[in-house]
């Protein structure tokens, strides 16, 4: 998802000038985060079950209609603004799961593969509901690991992006990515 620092500068100014409330900044925006949102996108729904109802295209959209009404938002560099995006994506995926399985009046749990295993075994299945629980949990504990889940796990984000996302060293975001793994495997066990 890195992109050459004048494409990042580019993204920093167009989010510090919709803070500002200039005029069509957020619409500027959205091509140069266009392609970053559609992989993130992708990158979620290749973990999801073979017969999910939404797509790429679909989840970045939805996104987008979201991501508006906080077009003014205090947003501090791009890493900030894909943090957002990260959490804004979990949560339309978690409502997603809840319609499909009110819908179906409590039928089957939506599996979505870990392939970051949170113990470091191979990748398994997961019930999506599930893990947003133990996020909430998770950040009732400690909001900014709750915030590194979501880079690291909705957002895909590298960790250096997820380090400049939350505003902490590598070793720090490491640090804390091994913390929210441990709490999420035991919560999930």
């Amino acid at each position: 998802m890195a992109r050459p620092s004048s494409t990042s500068q580019d993204i920093t100014k167009l989010l510090h000038a919709c803070a500002n409330g200039e005029r069509g900044a957020f619409d500027r925006l959205m091509p140069l985060v266009y392609d970053d949102l559609r992989a993130i996108a992708h990158n979620r729904l290749s973990r999801e079950r073979a017969d999910h109802t939404l797509n790429t295209t679909g989840i970045v959209h939805e996104a987008y209609i979201r991501l508006v009404p906080q077009a003014e938002a205090t947003w501090r560099d791009r890493g900030h603004f894909f943090a957002v995006s990260s959490k804004v994506i979990r949560d339309l995926l978690v409502d997603h799961a809840r319609e499909r399985k009110a819908a179906k009046r409590g039928g089957g749990a939506i599996h979505l593969p870990l392939t970051d295993a949170l113990n470091g075994q191979e990748p398994r299945t997961i019930d999506l509901l599930a893990l947003d629980e133990a996020l909430a949990g998770l950040g009732e504990m400690d909001p900014r690991l709750e915030q590194v889940v979501e880079c690291r796990f909705f957002g895909g984000l590298s960790m250096e992006e997820t380090a400049a996302a939350i505003g902490a060293s590598l070793r720090t975001a490491e640090r804390e990515w091994r913390r929210a793994r441990a709490y999420l495997y035991q919560a999930l066990s």
